[in-house]
């Protein structure tokens, strides 16, 4: 039996959540597993319909980390366990066990300055497990020089699995929603200032001079909705700019279908850094080739000059001429084509393969 322990897991939504339950989905295939979560009000129906046991922890967030590693601790006591696998250096640092420890690395939950009192925690914590699981290449040369030994180090980027038929009726809402609006940009994130929304409507205002029925639409939440919204209407946008937040997955999913580009050039914004970007991957099941910034993992999602482009997010001369080339001429069906041949890599099936290599 392997034991999970995430802080992230669904039903909450988020990249995070959807990378655990899909690691914990692949290793019930293959291995007995107990998964050690976070309590979500509306997990009890979510819980049901998994054929592996899910064991919730709620409480305030100090007490509820302090209880969530003395029931493992229990646990590890009382069962035969042959590893333990956490979401986060946090989820580990309380857990005292003989039997192998992996844990997941994403970038911004490591970068703190060196030799400072979080990062002599990290370094301790990861230092002590037997494998560290980095999402990209960036990633692993992040914790390096934060000090994790190189060795303990392997790039697993994270799966998704193969997307879902849209229903008819969200495709026909997304449809009457653009009509003849085009190009089509779409951003798939939380509002905050790493995901860099503000680079791609302040570019937005000189495209619409080459594009009169440009439109990009924002999907998400976050503490920037409120100066995003203001900066849209400040530079004249609200014809071209659209904000959805609280819609259904099926609806989500056709936009992201029924556009053409998606577009996140993230920057680091303080210590917070995009360690990978699942949202390129899951555009490029739809055809549709991504705009990343060089700031991060993005190139490890992203074929630089054919499954989209990487740019400087923080120039904005850069962010606009890279949505212009994709623009001109269609370029973006080209790449569109090339990023949903090559985005098999990373579903779930053949990234698990790279888990079994160490597990087993």
């Amino acid at each position: 039996m392997y034991l999970i322990i995430t802080r992230a897991f669904p039903p909450e939504l988020g990249g995070m959540q959807n990378l655990m339950w899909g690691l914990a989905k692949e290793m019930s295939k293959n291995f007995m597993i107990k998964v050690f979560a976070d309590y979500n009000e509306n997990h009890k129906q979510f819980d049901q319909k998994e054929n592996f046991s899910i064991e919730r922890i709620g409480g305030m967030k100090f007490f509820r980390k302090i209880r969530k590693a003395q029931l493992i601790n229990e646990f590890l006591k009382e069962n035969k366990v042959k590893g333990v696998i956490a979401d986060h250096w946090k989820s580990l640092e309380l857990i005292k066990t003989d039997q192998k420890k992996y844990c997941l690395i994403h970038g911004k939950e490591i970068n703190h300055p060196n030799e400072s009192s979080v990062n002599k925690r990290v370094i301790k914590v990861l230092n002590n497990a037997n494998k560290v699981i980095a999402n990209s290449k960036y990633t692993k040369n992040l914790a390096i020089d934060k000090g994790v030994d190189q060795n303990k180090i392997i790039v697993i980027n994270p799966g998704i699995y193969p997307d879902k038929n849209i229903d008819k009726k969200s495709k026909e809402k997304v449809e009457s929603l653009f009509k003849v609006k085009s190009p089509r940009l779409i951003t798939v994130s939380r509002f905050d200032k790493r995901k860099n929304h503000e680079k791609v409507i302040m570019a937005l205002r000189n495209l619409k001079q080459r594009y009169p029925d440009i439109v990009y639409v924002c999907v998400g939440y976050g503490d920037e909705e409120n100066n995003l919204k203001k900066l849209v209407k400040e530079l004249d946008l609200t014809g071209q700019v659209m904000f959805f937040k609280d819609i259904s997955d099926n609806l989500k999913n056709a936009l992201i279908a029924k556009s053409n580009i998606f577009v996140m050039p993230s920057i680091i914004h303080k210590t917070s850094v995009e360690g990978f970007g699942i949202a390129y991957i899951e555009a490029a099941q739809y055809g549709i080739p991504s705009i990343g910034g060089k700031d991060g993992g993005a190139s490890d999602a992203i074929e630089h000059d054919k499954t989209g482009l990487i740019c400087d997010g923080n120039n904005l001369d850069d962010v606009y001429s890279s949505l212009n080339s994709l623009i001109e001429n269609k370029k973006y069906l080209e790449f569109g084509k090339n990023a949903k041949e090559l985005v098999s890599k990373f579903y779930w099936q053949e990234i698990f393969e790279e888990y079994k290599k160490i597990l087993n």
